[in-house]
């Protein structure tokens, strides 16, 4: 293994990188850093992110530069101002013992006048995006005509942002007698051309395969039902307590609500995407970095060219329409020699599009089953024992001892370490204590053959018919209710999916439906007492225990969002139906909105369109 005394760097970059603990360099690193400081030619690097790419233009650059001269003379193009600030930033520390090479960023997001005074000492060494390096260069603040090496960083990502022209114009206001470094974890058939098109004579470097995944980073998936989505990645997260990682999600909108449902769950989380401004991205971001948030919820837009290290997971919400977005998803983790883990949430209908991925990125996946309510539990118990084993005592503690032993006496080790792990967990065992098994119902509906689960029945516990209180609530058909809008409301208003829910009957004006005796309380407290159900009343039925209408929407024992008007499965619930929405002049054969799926709505922002136009387009 070379040293980076044996790449030819010099005396005051060797010092600045010794200072920052690097010892060895990195693959791409030992080969591209000796090339360029032999002025050979332009280069095309092929590697994933995290792999060192930064140290192995940065470096080279910092030594070929003049830093006597009052000329702009490397330019940094990256696709986002997180991952500008970043290069600049590393930059800044391999150069901190040339004193006279400045380095500046300048990217969009920023008030332009505080990068205007940046640049009236005219830096050897600019980032940039391209956007704001145009405006800058038609105000004649920037000129490129001096420019002897250009680095194009995350060049795919780029160009999957839209910036193909604005590369283009910036690349021919460069000399013709530039080095260009184009690097990118991918190479699609755009950057091929860019390849031919302004470079001379490239020697391509790539470390692994075209296109190959990184070899430390395990590719798993889950089966599960589009309606369960949420639950799923609530299970997997209880199932990895330590979990420092990122769900990736398609639309700004599923960005905001899957964060938004982690919050209110008492997760450590916030989104990232098109719509937050660069403060508020800033905010988040250094949030993420420093662990105040152990799950960022972004869009793959708002992530390109996210740079954090030591990342355990990455959660792919839906999978992303291309293959190369995947690659560069699950390239965030596993970086530096350390382990990571990639786990896509799938339906059955999209297990399909899997064994593309893995040619693409030569790695096989594995199927993994959703953790059951137990083994979340166990996990999450172990862990916590694990940590009080780990934990450093305060010395100033031992004046409390006596007094708490005292106060304990009585109970032996185990009822201490019980009662302790209670008063933690008591609330979180509730919660998993009925908690259905995800894997069972997933067997069942592949056995049923229905991938799409339009048709699939709830895994439920039945509820005992004598046992039942039958309850009715002053809103119907002509409010727009039906068993998912009642099932939802419940949920929200006692926050409790324990509860159990039997028969729902709709009718124009009423809901009816059974609930367990020993739960009747509750429910009506959380009816009273929650502004969530302002303005509906909730009444026990007495006497006739059936709506008129026969409507029933079956055996509910575990309550989730669903997408899907529910049956009883009985075999006259289809004459029931069709006889009642007769008499009320109702037709049911209407396609109902999706109150759970809600579209992203329009904006005009930029970053916000080009989200958009990555999310639609076609699936491969």
């Amino acid at each position: 293994m070379k040293t980076f005394e044996e790449l030819g760097l010099q005396a005051s970059i060797l010092e600045s990188i010794s200072e920052l603990g690097f010892e060895h360099p990195s693959p791409i690193q030992e080969e591209v850093i000796p090339y360029l400081l032999a002025n050979t030619g332009d280069v095309v690097g092929l590697a994933q992110t995290g792999t060192g790419k930064t140290a192995a233009f940065g470096l080279p650059m910092l030594q070929l530069v003049d830093s006597n001269s009052r000329s702009t003379q490397g330019l940094i193009l990256a696709p986002t101002r997180e991952l500008c600030v970043q290069i600049a930033t590393e930059m800044g520390r391999y150069g901190a013992k040339l004193p006279n090479t400045r380095i500046v960023a300048v990217y969009g997001g920023e008030d332009i006048r505080k990068q205007l005074k940046d640049l009236d000492r005219t830096p050897q060494i600019l980032v940039a995006t391209p956007g704001r390096l145009l405006d800058l260069i038609k105000r004649k603040k920037v000129f490129l005509d001096k420019i002897s090496l250009l680095v194009l960083d995350e060049a795919d990502e780029m160009l999957n942002m839209g910036f193909l022209d604005d590369i283009t114009e910036i690349i021919e206001q460069t000399s013709d007698d530039r080095h260009t470094l184009l690097f990118s974890a991918t190479m699609p058939r755009e950057i091929a051309s860019i390849a031919s098109r302004y470079m001379h004579n490239a020697k391509e470097i790539s470390v692994g395969k075209r296109n190959e995944a990184a070899k430390n980073v395990e590719h798993n998936y889950v089966l599960t039902k589009p309606t369960c989505r949420y639950e799923v990645l609530k299970r997997i997260l209880d199932f990895n307590p330590d979990i420092y990682g990122i769900v990736f999600c398609r639309t700004r909108q599923e960005t905001k609500d899957v964060a938004d449902k982690l919050m209110i769950d008492g997760y450590n989380a916030d989104a990232l995407h098109g719509d937050l401004s660069q403060a508020q991205r800033d905010s988040v971001m250094s949030k993420f970095r420093i662990r105040n948030l152990q799950i960022l919820v972004a869009t793959d837009v708002a992530a390109r060219g996210l740079d954090v290290n030591d990342l355990t997971h990455v959660i792919h919400y839906n999978l992303p329409d291309d293959r190369d977005t995947y690659t560069h998803r699950s390239g965030r983790t596993g970086r530096v020699n350390k382990s990571g883990i990639s786990i896509a949430l799938i339906t059955p209908r999209e297990k399909g599009a899997i064994r593309p991925i893995e040619k693409e990125i030569n790695r096989t996946f594995i199927q993994m089953d959703i953790p059951s309510g137990l083994e979340v539990c166990q996990r999450q118990v172990l862990n916590m024992a694990e940590r009080m084993q780990q934990v450093e005592v305060d010395e100033k503690l031992q004046k409390y001892l006596p007094n708490i032993l005292e106060l304990l006496k009585d109970m032996s080790k185990e009822e201490v370490i019980s009662r302790f792990i209670s008063l933690e967990f008591n609330r979180f065992l509730e919660y998993y204590k009925n908690a259905p098994d995800l894997n069972s119902m997933m067997k069942r509906e592949a056995v049923s053959g229905d991938g799409d689960f339009k048709k699939s029945r709830r895994d439920v516990r039945r509820i005992d018919k004598g046992n039942t209180i039958r309850l009715k609530i002053d809103k119907g058909r002509r409010d727009g209710f039906e068993p998912k809008r009642l099932l939802g409301l419940i949920n929200d208003v006692t926050n409790d999916k324990s509860i159990n829910i039997g028969d729902i009957d709709v009718s124009p004006k009423f809901t009816f439906f059974d609930v367990d005796k020993s739960q009747l309380s509750r429910l009506i407290d959380a009816f009273a007492n929650n502004p969530k159900a302002k303005g509906v009343q909730i009444n026990e039925v007495k006497g006739e225990q059936k709506s008129s209408s026969g409507r029933s929407g079956g055996d509910r024992g575990e309550r989730r969002d669903d997408n899907r008007r529910s049956s009883s499965g009985s075999r006259d619930s289809r004459s029931s139906r069709d006889s009642r929405d007769s008499r009320d002049g109702q037709s049911f054969g209407r396609r109902r909105e999706r109150v759970e799926d809600k579209r992203p709505s329009e904006h005009s922002t930029s970053s916000s369109q080009k989200e958009d136009r990555i999310s639609k387009r076609k699936r491969w």
